[in-house]
């Protein structure tokens, strides 16, 4: 196998589970305590959507979420039966699929919601097809406005071949300390209950009623309703504004293994622009690790290091495609072969919030990011006792 690696820690899934339903169970709501829905968009978030989900069923999760039809799919071509909610809105040509596979979409319009409904009538199950009516409280983005939640909760109940199983918003600044996106938070979900309470005036039940996401799922009890939405947090990460911290651990871990090395003389310099001079002489480490398997060129030049047998040693020079270089200083204490951790393991090394913020981005696409000829590498999920 290659030597750069993802290995993905589903005993840290396991865990991070754990954590937050042990968190939502004491946040004051009482019983019962509040359903997970576990995102595997994006292939999990590059962890691998289908060992992830598997794990993540083992450990309580009640639901999973994808964004594209395809991901869908490929979670029911797997043999996984647990109920899959559809974000994103499907196009026409992929709604026989939609309800071939007991997909859950989210609706926002009308159109919407009756166009999927002549291909659920076409299904030709006896059951009726879930969806999840999508509330915008101040996203901006995919969700009917607030007033014309409970008339299209009256058409979805209406419908001979569809039920209303959720009804569902987003939080827009949850993640934040800022004393006006706090406010702007605490609306969205005043606005948002209100919506659930117009729905249930009309004789609808609003089904599974869900608004928290990461950040309002460790500091917003008032969010988690029925069902709570945390994605990069069950995967190890959370911005650092969001407080209360809730203490969880990366899933991924990136490895690889010095496999060449070489003497520089003081002067010399080392990869593309000739941006890096030696200081000293001194050794130089190639690890088979570029920008192409997802470690950002934009790291080039700034204060990264990967460690070695607990020792850190810096980039040396521009990330390339398929390799990187390290200082591995005037008298080194590395081998060939070597194992590297690049992100994810045990202290010092970084993580990929750490990452993240190196660059001006988030934790999110630097997992994301790690591209598929990376081969994942699965550890055993302890029994869940």
């Amino acid at each position: 196998m290659r030597a750069t690696q993802a290995i993905i820690h589903l005993e840290n899934l396991t865990f991070n589970i754990h954590a937050v339903k042990k968190h939502i169970a004491g946040s004051g709501g009482g019983p019962p305590v509040p359903k997970i829905c576990m995102p595997v968009k994006a292939d999990a978030y590059g962890h691998g959507a289908v060992e992830i989900a598997k794990t993540a069923l083992e450990a309580g999760c009640s639901h999973l979420a994808v964004a594209t039809v395809d991901e869908g799919a490929q979670l029911r071509a797997a043999g996984i039966k647990a109920p899959i909610l559809l974000f994103s809105e499907a196009t026409p040509e992929e709604l026989e699929t939609v309800a071939r596979l007991n997909l859950i979409p989210f609706v926002s319009d009308r159109e919407y919601a009756a166009l999927y409904a002549s291909y659920a009538e076409k299904a030709g199950k006896n059951e009726k097809h879930g969806v999840f009516l999508k509330v915008d409280s101040g996203m901006g983005r995919l969700g009917c406005a607030p007033e014309e939640a409970a008339p299209l909760a009256q058409f979805i109940s209406g419908q001979k071949a569809l039920s209303l199983a959720g009804t569902a918003t987003h939080c827009a600044v949850s993640d934040s300390r800022d004393a006006g996106n706090k406010a702007f938070t605490a609306r969205q979900l005043a606005v948002f209950k209100g919506v659930i309470d117009e729905i249930k005036k009309c004789g609808v039940n609003p089904g599974i009623v869900s608004a928290a996401n990461t950040g309002a799922t460790v500091s917003y009890p008032q969010a988690h309703f029925d069902m709570v939405r945390p994605g990069i947090l069950l995967y190890g990460y959370q911005d650092e504004e969001v407080e209360p911290p809730l203490a969880v651990k990366p899933v991924m871990e990136l490895v690889t293994q010095v496999v060449h090395i070489k003497k520089i003389r003081k002067g010399g310099t080392v990869s593309y622009g000739r941006t890096w001079t030696a200081p000293e002489d001194t050794f130089i480490g190639v690890l088979p690790l570029g920008y192409a398997d997802g470690l950002p060129r934009l790291l080039s030049g700034r204060d990264f290091y990967v460690v070695i047998n607990g020792r850190q040693y810096p980039l040396a020079g521009r990330i390339c495609m398929d390799q990187c270089m390290i200082n591995l200083g005037a008298t080194p204490a590395v081998k060939r072969y070597d194992a590297v951790t690049v992100f994810g393991g045990e202290k010092p090394a970084f993580d990929a919030a750490a990452i993240a913020k190196r660059i001006g981005t988030i934790s999110y696409e630097i997992c994301c990011g790690v591209n598929k000829r990376v081969p994942r590498v699965y550890t055993a999920t302890p029994r869940l006792s």
